[in-house]
């Protein structure tokens, strides 16, 4: 019976993380590109929220290396709402800095556009 068990306590982990929050303070598209800004960096482990170890592990993996939301998620192995509700905390208290990106015209150029930046970004992964 233990195999069954340890499922939930993983599922249950990551949203004691947020402290069961699920909704964060910005909202942050998957695709969003998050970079390690220079307060991050001198941050150490300690943040505002008491997540500490979580924000070192994603300035870390930012940190001269820009990634989107979901290769943060992805590699973290966090749900990708607790992912957002972490880098959302991190952006808000300038630990990392949150490149949104650009809102397209509905062509199908750009639609093109998108759909091999995101063929890509899945080929780095």
């Amino acid at each position: 019976m233990p195999d069954r068990e340890e499922p939930t306590g993983a599922l249950v982990r990551p949203y004691a993380v947020t402290r069961g929050r699920t909704r964060p303070r910005l909202e942050i598209a998957i695709e969003a590109l998050v970079e390690t800004t220079v307060r991050g960096r001198s941050a150490g482990t300690g943040s505002r929220g008491g997540h500490g170890r979580e924000h070192q592990h994603i300035a870390s993996l930012c940190d001269g290396k820009v990634q989107s939301l979901a290769e943060i998620a992805a590699r973290m192995r966090l749900p990708l709402g607790v992912a957002r509700v972490l880098i959302a905390d991190m952006a808000a208290d300038g630990l990392v800095a949150v490149y949104e990106p650009t809102s397209f015209d509905n062509n199908d150029a750009v639609g093109t556009e998108l759909l091999e930046r995101v063929l890509s970004g899945l080929r780095r992964l």
